[in-house]
């Protein structure tokens, strides 16, 4: 898989999901979970390079987005490419063979403690059955339990067995979609989409049907105005618009959802000017945050709701030194992940500007990110 080289700076030196969420309108094997919205929030970390091999579980304090706890455990592999997790229940690692030779081609599964927080191995994990030979970028649809993994070639779809965690492949899987590092599921939890790292590059679009996915006509849609590779990477979508980064071209693709098909068309004025190779994305309400690998800064953007143009916001770009990034389920803050720690971010509700707010932790090596509500006690 052709990976980009931002994983050249920080990924030559780290290997570097954010994955996408949105609510579902489809059920698995079994009932859904009940939503997550109530309960407590945590961040969950993956190490990105073979500089480390620790994770981390903070509960996160929705008065300040400062961490109330910090618990860092050892893990059995140095390097992954994505972390998700599923229905507030279950935490979900992949480990791609293109960056970890040793422990990679599989993907392992915790269970979540409803209380606090701490992940424990699932019985069965690492999962290789089912996957190709590199799995990285993961997504699911929220309030269910199908989980999508980017890998060689193909998107890896699995139902998550809802007492166990245990991944069983759905009928069809992997489904054909070429080079796809990162994926997306749209809100309404009826389309799936996958940056596409072909030539001219683009992305993927797919609708998902009790867990299987099919190609939208038209797929894949291109990058408007471009011939050459442009290397599409992280990808978010906002329910009516889709974001891609273009590492190759220091560019960020938009397209605009058509809600009863899922088909991309490009929004004006699309491509829109970014930073040096960015790659990886974050959305925080009605703002759009992306990590240029070149410096690591963080640029801005405050998203037009009518046409999906982007602006960006006063004072981008942000910090330096940055390797992934994740908003809290409220917006307020974003959490950035940097060679020699985890800092927290306020977000302003107005502008969308960036200021250090209470949380920091320090580590040596780079983390992938992922913030997760999990089930209220009521609820459980």
């Amino acid at each position: 898989m052709n990976t980009p080289r931002v994983l050249s700076r920080a990924l030559l030196t780290f290997t570097l999901a954010l994955a996408g969420c949105g609510s579902s309108g489809h059920s698995g094997s079994s009932p859904p979970p009940p939503p997550p919205d109530s309960g407590p929030e945590f961040l969950y970390s993956a190490p990105l390079s073979d500089l480390l091999n620790t994770s981390l579980t903070a509960e996160i304090d929705p008065s300040n987005g400062g961490f109330s706890s910090v618990s860092v455990t050892t893990v059995p592999f140095f390097c992954s490419g994505g972390i998700i997790v599923v229905g507030g229940e279950f935490l979900y690692i992949s480990v791609p063979t293109t960056t970890c030779p040793v422990t990679g081609g599989q993907v392992y599964g915790y269970a979540i403690n409803p209380t606090t927080g701490l992940p424990t191995p699932l019985g069965g994990s690492p999962f290789s059955s089912g996957l190709s030979t590199s799995p990285v970028g993961m997504a699911t649809v929220p309030n269910s339990y199908f989980l999508y993994i980017a890998d060689a070639g193909g998107i890896d779809a699995f139902t998550v067995e809802p007492s166990t965690g245990v991944l069983t492949p759905i009928s069809g899987s992997p489904f054909a979609s070429g080079n796809n590092p990162q994926l997306v599921v749209d809100p309404s939890g009826k389309f799936l989409y996958a940056s596409d790292d072909g030539v001219p590059g683009g992305v993927f679009a797919f609708t998902i049907d009790s867990g299987a996915l099919t190609p939208v006509p038209g797929s894949p849609f291109q990058v408007s105005g471009q011939t050459a590779s442009t290397q599409p990477y992280g990808i978010v979508d906002t329910g009516k618009f889709v974001y891609a980064a273009l590492y190759a071209t220091n560019q960020i693709a938009g397209f605009s959802v058509d809600s009863a098909t899922g088909a991309l068309t490009s929004l004006p004025g699309s491509p829109f000017p970014a930073g040096v190779n960015p790659v990886v994305l974050a959305l925080a309400n009605n703002f759009l945050y992306c990590v240029n690998s070149q410096d690591g800064s963080i640029s801005g953007y405050a998203i037009n709701s009518d046409g999906g143009a982007l602006t960006p916001i006063p004072g981008s770009p942000f910090i330096s030194d940055s390797l992934t990034i994740v908003p809290d389920p409220s917006g307020k803050y974003l959490y950035v992940s940097t060679t020699v720690g985890i800092l927290g971010f306020n977000i302003d509700s107005t502008t969308g500007a960036l200021t250090q707010g209470a949380a920091s932790v320090s580590n040596d090596g780079g983390l992938w990110l992922t913030v997760a509500q999990l089930p209220s006690a009521a609820a459980q």
